[in-house]
This record gives C-alpha cells, structure tokens and sequence, in this order.
C-alpha cells in the first residue's frame, strides 16, 4: 500500500470504531431551534434563560436549542520548510494523518468539510463538502507538497481566513508553530484550534560535536560545534518560545494541543476534544 493509502485506511478506522474527536463548538444560540423549556441550571449561558416563564414560575427557566444547521469545519496546513524534518517520521508526513483523522471525523459527525494550504500564502483551497474524496485529495496535496525553502505569513493566514470565511466555523490550524501568530480577530469571529506538530529531536537535540545543518526554510548552512552547553542554550529558547505560544493562545481563548511525530495522534486528538 502507498503512504497515501495507509494514512486514510489507518484513519478512517480509528475514527469510525474509536469514534475519535466530536469537533464540539463553543458556538450556541445561533442557527438552533427551540426545543422545550427547563429549569436552569449552574453553567447554563444565562442569555437562554426565558424570563416571562422565570417571573410566571418564580425561578429561572431556560430555552433549550436543537442545532438547526451543520457545523462548518475549516482544516488550515501550513507547510513552510522547518515541516521537512523528522527522526523516525516527517513532520509533514504526521501533519497528514492528523488531517485524515481530523476529516474523516467531520464527515462522521455530518458537518462541512473545507481545507486549505498555506505557506506565506494561499497553497490551495477546497469549497465546503460532505464527500469522502475530499478528505483524499488534501492528504495527497499534504503528502506531495515541497515544502522545502517555503516560509510561513501568519498573518496571511489569519487575514486570508477571516474574509473568506463568513459563516462562523470551527477552524483547526496545523503546523509546527516556530513563530507566534496573531490569531486574536480570527478567534473573535470564529473557534480557533491550534495542533502544534514536533518532533523531539528539534525541542531536545543531542550533542552533535562539530557539524553542518541545513534550514530548510531559508537553505542557510549553520556550521558550529553543537557541544552540551549550545545544544542547552537552544533547548531553553524553544521552552521559552512555546511558553510564550502557550500565552498568546490562553490570551485569545484558543484550544491547543501539541502532537509528536513519534505520538498516536488520534489519542492526542480525542484528549484534546474531549477536554482531559
């Protein structure tokens, strides 16, 4: 079988026998209907809350809301350069499977399936669909992407999803996430997930000695001697740059997750919506 085919056999069982990820939405009261009235309860969104029926009864009620349309479900890729590496398993190659995982799930649940590409621009798209022949045609585009010497523009991402975007929609962002976004205006309008992709060799990298390295973004050769103390100095500035990541997303009310080239994405995943 070709790494295409066994990325979407692998994926589409986990996701129809383990049921991976509901896509929840923190969307509500918008493009439901009105089922029955009852009693409120703690936790319940007090905007639902009938007052005619809590004056008449004299203790709160609240209005309860049968989703009325499909949820539209957005995967944005972003396939800069520094996604071409790996120890066992490339970046890039995971990035795949999570976005199998994550479209066979979609269509599982009945929603709207769309997708994207970008590096500092827009790769390619797809319209909103329920077909399974979508899900294909992303990971292969995923799969078959040169990603070498690509660099990233959050800001054409975010810019770029905000104004084609107009129905609310829960959008999942994939990458490995070197550089910070901005993603406080795409998070007002719509729900933001971030999967951060890694592996552990680029967060802790071993002692190298003398050596040449290639990044695969810009095609700069760094050459040095990656002895314990350097490899150290750049273990420390990773761990801050992802505490300052971590910060930005609590900030702007983003869910996150961070997903190993080595790790079983689909449990990653169903932690992540599940909310462990």
């Amino acid at each position: 079988m070709s790494k295409l085919q066994k990325i979407l056999v692998r994926a589409r069982r986990q996701v129809f026998s383990e049921m991976v990820g509901n896509n929840p939405s923190i969307f509500q009261g918008e493009g439901y209907d009105f089922i029955e009235l009852r009693e409120y309860m703690a936790g319940d969104d007090i905007r639902h809350i009938d007052w005619n029926i809590t004056a008449k009864m004299q203790k709160p009620y609240i209005k309860i809301f049968r989703e009325e349309r499909e949820l539209n479900v957005v995967i944005a890729t972003v396939l800069n350069g520094s996604v071409h590496f790996g120890s066992k398993k490339f970046k890039q190659e995971t990035i795949a499977e999570i976005s199998a995982l994550l479209g066979f799930s979609t269509l599982k649940n009945g929603d709207l399936l769309s997708s994207y590409i970008f590096t500092d621009k827009m790769i390619s798209t797809s319209k909103p669909s329920k077909k399974l022949h979508q899900i294909q045609k992303n990971v292969l585009e995923i799969l078959d992407f040169n990603a070498i010497n690509q660099k990233v523009d959050f800001k054409v991402i975010a810019d770029t999803l905000f104004k084609r975007l107009r129905r609310k929609s829960l959008i999942l962002v994939i990458g490995d996430f070197f550089e910070i976004p901005d993603f406080k205006l795409l998070a007002k309008k719509h729900e933001v997930v971030a999967i951060i992709v890694r592996d552990m060799l680029e967060e802790k990298p071993p002692e190298m000695g003398f050596a040449s390295l290639v990044d695969p973004e810009s095609g700069a050769i760094l050459e040095g001697d990656f002895n314990s103390s350097s490899v150290d100095a750049y273990a420390k500035k990773v761990t801050a740059h992802d505490h300052e990541l971590y910060n930005t997303f609590r900030k702007h009310q983003i869910r996150f997750t961070k997903i190993y080239t080595h790790s079983v994405a689909s449990v990653e995943l169903r932690r992540l919506f599940e909310g462990r």
